[in-house]
């Protein structure tokens, strides 16, 4: 009896000295916790970040413009934040460094429910939603050079972040700025049949929507690599179990658990970048151009200032 009560006590205090040993790291959302973030989200469902030693805080934000600058001040540990900010903070000289990538593709769009409209070429005359001047526009103006037209042949409406709402009230043509995984869906939910045109395909450089930032004086600790290792698993498990993870999501947030968030889990699964440690150099690049050709940067940064890949 006493062999097995000191078992019992070793084996009590074996795991609190691991769970001790465990690294904190916080990790600042961009937004609410939402699909966007699945791989995180399933890799502290199956226990990756556990595994490789981490104790990882996940805080949303109370203001999504927080979390690059409090990265940037050493008050968090990582951020999650889009590639196209990461080149304005670099244009700024904020120091943060892209460790990873969350989702790899873009996900903004152009959306109409015009039937008419089957090319961006078919907004000649129309009226355009937006929500956020400056990339936005330099967005639509790209898309709209690719198509042989020039700025002046839209009508831009701000529309203050409705953008599915200027949309289904006949407000505006189109829209800018509507995500495909979250918007497109919201209007099919609706009843309705978008027609979505993805920014990549019409002349404007491919770049990773949602990357994760860290400070360039953490970027070489451990722990930065074992958090990626750990976000990839969660991933590929994700990738093999689409419906039993969302399941165990909707269960623990039952406040999430609605078709539109169903429906982004299942459509955002191809867009999520299966190596989160790699680094695309010439997208960077190309992007970083972009901006400058636009007046949106005052300098070209090179790309090894603001973006790593972590070995």
């Amino acid at each position: 009896m006493m062999k097995k009560s000191f078992c019992t006590l070793l084996l009590g205090s074996l795991i609190t000295m691991q769970a001790s040993a465990a690294e904190n790291v916080t990790l600042m959302l961009d937004w609410y916790l939402n699909p966007d973030h699945a791989p995180i989200i399933v890799a502290e469902q199956i226990g990756a970040f556990k595994e490789q030693g981490l104790d990882v805080k996940i805080v949303p934000p109370s203001d999504p413009s927080l979390p690059p600058r409090l990265v940037a001040a050493k008050q968090s540990d990582l951020a999650i934040t889009y590639q196209p900010q990461l080149h304005f903070f670099a244009d700024e000289g904020l120091p943060l460094v892209r460790v990873g990538t969350l989702v790899n593709t873009p996900l903004n769009t152009v959306i109409t429910l015009d039937k008419k409209i089957t090319s961006p070429a078919g907004l000649k005359g129309k009226k355009v939603g937006f929500s956020v001047s400056g990339i936005e526009e330099a967005t639509l103006n790209t898309m709209l050079k690719h198509e042989g037209l020039v700025p002046t042949d839209v009508r831009p409406v701000s529309v203050n972040f409705q953008l599915s709402g200027a949309l289904l009230a006949g407000q505006v043509d189109a829209v800018i700025g509507g995500y495909r995984n979250i918007e497109a869906l919201e209007l099919q939910l609706q009843g309705k049949e978008p027609t979505v045109f993805n920014v990549e395909d019409y002349g404007v450089p491919a770049y990773d929507e949602l990357i994760i930032v860290a400070h360039p004086d953490n970027v070489h600790q451990p722990k930065i690599a074992k958090f990626l290792a750990a976000l990839k698993k969660g991933n590929d498990y994700l990738q093999a179990h689409p419906e039993e993870t969302w399941k165990a999501f909707a269960s623990t947030h039952p406040e999430l658990n609605t078709e539109l968030n169903h429906q982004a889990w299942l459509k955002t699964l191809p867009l999520f970048a299966r190596d989160p440690g790699h680094l695309d150099t010439a997208r960077y690049q190309a992007y970083e151009q972009f901006l400058f050709d636009n007046k949106l940067i005052k300098q070209i940064t090179p790309v090894e200032k603001y973006a790593t890949e972590i070995q």
